[in-house]
């Protein structure tokens, strides 16, 4: 009883928090992320069409759950930074969970700071393949708590990142873990999605496909990985992690290519 009335005085002193977070058939996540969240004020769920229970299980949890049809990674996400009530935005994806130590981090920045910083960066932890992977996706930090009106959603879909006018940030302690691909299979399956997005996008920007980055960059992918970032480290799902770390580089390009040879109407109708 101490304990929460501890927690609910720093929750008192502290500026608001909206969580925003955007979903699609995520009923297999959701429910440990939204557990994650009992120290913010609100939480805004914007689902795209789930046709699984992931918004009757948000809504056990918020009434803020909202229907927008999917624009895109960035464009999801600026809907749901532009629905938030408050003024500090704390952003997750459906499969990450704010971890005891980083909401202890979160509170005491934002109660003690006095504002020196429009945004912070929290450090993700991905669980994949039964074990935590220590080396080729860690550290990996990404601005995730930021002021609603001095941060954005830019970059190019599928890869989204907040543009923090201004620029001033630090990191905070503790993980946010990340619950992510549940198999080999599903991460294919996210491969082969994300990498026809990345062509599309390459292919909008008019940029021709070559083969110098079709046979080139998926080999610099991998030795990043596997040896720069020492995913050797990691056992078999580090050499597992390299591999279709490699594999999406090469899909990308080379369904660059592909887009590049077949008739303009086609691609149109393929972009479209």
């Amino acid at each position: 009883m101490v304990a929460y009335k501890n927690a609910r005085a720093e929750k008192d002193n502290r500026p608001k928090i909206s969580a925003t977070i955007i979903c699609l058939n995520e009923e297999r996540n959701i429910r440990r992320c939204l557990e994650s969240l009992d120290f913010v004020d609100e939480i805004v769920v914007v689902d795209s069409g789930s046709t699984d229970r992931t918004v009757e299980i948000c809504r056990q949890f918020t009434d803020r759950v909202l229907y927008h049809p999917w624009t895109g990674h960035v464009q999801q996400k600026n809907y749901a930074l532009e629905q938030a009530s408050h003024e500090w935005i704390l952003s997750l994806d459906a499969d990450e969970v704010v971890t005891p130590k980083l909401k202890s981090s979160i509170l005491h920045a934002l109660q003690n700071d006095q504002g020196k910083y429009d945004g912070y960066r929290l450090n993700r932890h991905v669980f994949y393949l039964g074990r935590w992977i220590d080396h080729c996706w860690y550290p990996e930090y990404k601005i995730r708590l930021f002021k609603k009106s001095k941060g954005r959603w830019t970059g190019k879909n599928p890869h989204d990142t907040v543009s923090l006018e201004g620029g001033r940030y630090r990191d905070l302690d503790g993980d946010l873990e990340h619950y992510t691909y549940q198999n080999i299979s599903d991460h294919l399956r996210t491969i082969d999605s994300f990498s026809t997005i990345g062509a599309q996008e390459k292919f909008k920007e008019g940029k021709p496909p070559s083969l110098y980055a079709l046979a080139l960059n998926p080999l610099v992918r991998f030795l990043k990985l596997y040896v720069v970032k020492r995913g050797f480290l990691d056992g078999v799902p580090g050499l597992i992690i390299a591999a279709l770390g490699s594999y999406y580089c090469f899909l990308k390009y080379a369904k660059l290519w592909e887009m590049h040879r077949v008739p303009a109407e086609s691609s149109s109708s393929r972009l479209s």
